[in-house]
């Protein structure tokens, strides 16, 4: 039968599914609906996307969820409908006990706009519950002189239903001695009441059973029973009476365990045994009997358990007094508990991220968070603050809930990162508070460009430098992180004689370390400029720029180069003529040289390293002056050979020589006499061979005399095309500097033709030599063209002057040159 009434009763509840009400109340944002308890997992209860304004398929995108605390989640969102579901099955009874209307309140949260929506789903009873007696067999003594018109308190059932399902009746099966009463009590309970209809006789019938039904309104009336068994007794007539009908104390959930509370008295007019009343607390479902004991003879009620008052406010104690026969009378005593301030604050953080980009706009939300306090009244008031100077602020919303938000931009160059503390205070005395900790990171964005310590940078680098070796190390700082600090290098590329940049030096892109990547020269370029670019790797990447100056430092490297007189590249000597007149201190020639170094390396001294005849001519220590040092005597030998050292200053330093030949004459007749006296005596038959001597030469010098015009033709065209590059910019390219030589800043280039011609008195042996054209640098001082009493032009002269071949070849080269 228990059977076909529950499955009577679950098609009730089926039907009961599809007439479900879903209020929505407009103010305040909340939504009201209800649903029967028992529900099976995932049954309706309300279309929330609807309610909300939202599409069901959106309710995923925005981030819409359930949050509550403090108990089981009851209901779900069903993704794909959009509706309110419930999570399991609902036990009214076992979530708000008798209490006549059962509410439970959560939140729904819009994530994507940090928005919280108030539900409240009422849960509807349904008769799952039948009536229960606290015991099955009741024993009732009663004494037969009772008179008809006795009534005799009965246990009463207890139906865990509200509304309609819970007790309405009961019933006692039919007998001729006993009917039944309902009373009904101050607390709206009904009470059975066993009324004696007729005068019992012992004797005739010791023992009634009588069963008591007790029957609930629910659709199917469910019933429970309680079996009395009525013993006839004698002379029991009294039923104790207690002093109050309905006790009430008031007690601090904080009073200690083992406290008496209360005491409840009842008094029996009978007497003796028939008087003496014992106390018993009756065991109804629930804690209540399992915090309170109550002392079966004195009457005093103890707390045993400490109490909570934010578990129960009210706990109701239902008492008996009971005589020795067997009669007892009921009371209810009503323990009202007081809050106490025990429980502080508590956090319940709803959604908050851990880091957000530095830069964000203010108002940024960092956190969602629920503050709640168990208690109640002024010891459930919360306030909450934050430490000052943080860039932060407390917003407050609906039911307790607060957003922490940016008052300003974030900079992650001055914080990083930001432990907030949230301080919640209730109002109690003294008040409790509780601490919540948030720990923000503060992104980086790549806000920052490299930038270098210095506005520009200088190295140096000696010349003639190994390949590869560094010449300086740039950094740039990024106050930034991760890849938006990581700096990489590079240089804007240019040229460099016709020669790209980055063959000459690199740059280490990580590390900003620049290398030679070739030998420098400091004769080809004393310094090099360019400007350095630092990258970061953020996304833009920002950049910043600086100038660097590289400077080549000059090495003695080069040794000086003589540019006059120049060595003839034929073997024969340059000669400079001497009058015999000279005056001591008279300029012979000069020493002309040059070293391609700078500074110190290239500071020159000159010094008369030998001389064919000591004394006789001193060479000026810095300006390679050759003078004479006395008067010039007979006795001094005509040809006079002078060895000069040109040496630099550098370390170590390097010199360079060349050998002077000084012919001592008034003029070339004087020469040619001097060669002449000289001569071997001649053959007599030179006379013929003289002439035939002279016309060869006369030949041979028209023959030469026409190459060497062409020759100069030819010289002196290339001449007229280097001067046209020169001063279109490109200078004298290929012309070596020692066929230069400045005089007072003038250039002149210098050019001299020899050829020999030796003649001997045998035919056969005679030749004519007729070498490659000989090039020597001529310098002529200003003093020596304006006397016109020497000629300082290199002139060839054979040292041997025992042949008159040798003498004729010298007075020939001199005659051709002279003209």
């Amino acid at each position: 039968m228990a059977a076909l009434q529950k499955l009577s009763q679950r098609g009730r509840l089926d039907r009961l599914y599809f007439l479900l009400v879903v209020l929505c109340e407009a103010g305040a944002g909340q939504m009201h609906y209800s649903v029967p308890e028992e529900m099976d997992k995932g049954s309706f209860v309300g279309d929330i996307a609807k309610d909300l304004g939202l599409e069901p398929l959106t309710l995923a995108e925005r981030g819409v969820r359930i949050v509550s605390r403090g108990r089981t989640q009851l209901f779900a969102l069903n993704p794909r409908s959009g509706s309110l579901v419930t999570a399991g099955r609902i036990d009214r009874e076992a979530l708000c006990a008798q209490s006549a209307q059962c509410l439970v309140n959560f939140n729904i949260l819009l994530e994507d706009k940090f928005n919280i929506y108030s539900v409240e789903v009422e849960i509807t009873d349904i008769n799952d519950n039948a009536p229960r007696f606290g015991v099955d067999e009741l024993e009732l003594k009663i004494s037969e002189t009772t008179t008809p018109g006795f009534r005799i308190p009965l246990k009463s059932a207890h139906d865990a239903d509200v509304g309609e399902n819970t007790l309405q009746k009961y019933e006692l099966n039919p007998n001729d001695h006993f009917s039944l009463v309902v009373r009904s009590g101050v607390d709206g309970n009904k009470y059975p009441e066993l009324v004696l209809e007729l005068a019992l006789d012992r004797e005739e019938k010791a023992v009634h059973h009588l069963v008591l039904v007790a029957l609930d309104g629910g659709s199917p009336v469910r019933s429970g029973t309680s079996r009395i068994h009525v013993t006839v007794l004698d002379a029991n007539d009294n039923a104790p009476i207690f002093t109050q009908p309905e006790y009430r104390v008031s007690v601090p959930e904080s009073m200690p365990v083992g406290t008496r509370i209360l005491t409840v008295t009842a008094t029996d007019t009978d007497e003796g045994y028939n008087a003496q009343v014992a106390y018993f607390q009756e065991k109804n479902p629930g804690e209540t009997s399992e915090i309170f004991e109550l002392e079966s003879t004195s009457g005093d009620i103890t707390i045993i358990k400490s109490l909570d008052y934010e578990d129960a406010k009210v706990h109701e104690i239902d008492i008996e007094a009971q005589d020795g026969p067997g009669l007892l009378t009921r009371t209810k005593v009503i323990v009202t508990v007081l809050d106490v301030n025990d429980n502080a604050p508590e956090f319940d953080m709803t959604s908050s991220t851990s880091s957000i980009p530095e830069g964000s706009p203010p108002g940024t939300i960092i956190a969602l968070f629920n503050v709640h306090d168990r208690d109640s009244g002024q010891n459930a008031f919360i306030t909450c603050s934050l430490p000052e100077n943080l860039p932060f602020k407390l917003e407050r919303s609906v039911d307790n809930y607060h957003r922490l938000v940016t008052t300003r931009a974030l900079d992650r160059e001055q914080f990083s990162s930001y432990n907030v503390t949230v301080t919640a205070k209730d109002g109690g005395k003294p008040s409790l508070s509780t601490d919540a900790y948030i720990t923000l990171q503060v992104a980086d964005i790549n806000d920052n460009p490299p930038t270098f310590p210095h506005m520009s940078y200088s190295a140096y680098i000696p010349e003639n430098n190994p390949r590869g070796a560094s010449i300086i190390s740039v950094v740039a700082h990024d106050p930034d992180s991760d890849d938006n600090a990581h700096v990489t290098y590079s240089f804007t590329e240019d040229t460099l004689q016709d020669a790209p940049l980055s063959s000459y030096i690199s740059i280490n892109s990580d590390t900003g370390i620049l290398y030679a990547l070739r030998s420098f020269d400091y004769e080809q370029f004393q310094d090099l400029h360019l400007r350095l670019t630092a990258w970061d790797n953020g996304n833009p990447p920002l950049s910043s720029n600086v100038s660097l100056s590289i400077f080549v430092l000059d090495q003695n490297d080069n040794a000086p180069e003589i540019l006059y007189p120049a060595v003839p590249t034929d073997g024969s000597t340059g000669v400079e003529l001497a009058p015999r007149s000279a005056e001591p201190g008279y300029l012979v020639t000069k020493v002309v040289a040059v070293d391609r170094d700078s500074g110190q390396n290239a500071w020159l001294s000159y010094r008369l390293l030998k001389a064919s005849e000591p004394g006789l001519f001193t060479v000026g220590l810095h300006t390679g002056e050759v003078r004479t040092a006395r008067a010039l005597l007979d006795r001094d030998a005509l040809k006079q050979s002078l060895v000069v050292v040109v040496q630099d200053h550098g370390q170590p330093p390097l010199s360079a020589t060349v050998t002077l030949t000084v012919v001592v004459a008034d003029n070339i007749p004087d020469v040619l006499a001097d060669l002449g006296s000289t001569r071997t005596p001649a053959d007599p038959n030179d006379s013929d061979l003289t002439l035939y001597l002279v016309v060869a030469v006369a030949a041979v010098s028209c023959v030469f005399l026409a190459f060497v015009i062409v020759l100069l033709g030819l010289r002196l065209r290339r001449w007229h095309s280097s001067r046209l590059l020169q001063a279109s910019g490109g200078g004298l390219v290929g012309v070596p500097a020692s066929h230069f030589v400045g005089v007072d800043g003038v250039r002149a280039f210098l050019q001299t033709y020899s050829h020999e011609v030796s003649l001997t008195a045998d035919s056969g042996e005679s030749h004519v030599i007729f070498p490659q054209p000989n090039y020597a640098d001529m310098l002529l001082s200003q003093e020596s063209c304006e006397k016109k009493d020497f000629l300082s032009s290199p002139q060839s002269l054979l040292e041997d002057k025992g042949e008159e071949t040798s003498q004729v070849n010298s007075l020939h080269g001199i005659l051709m040159r002279h003209c």
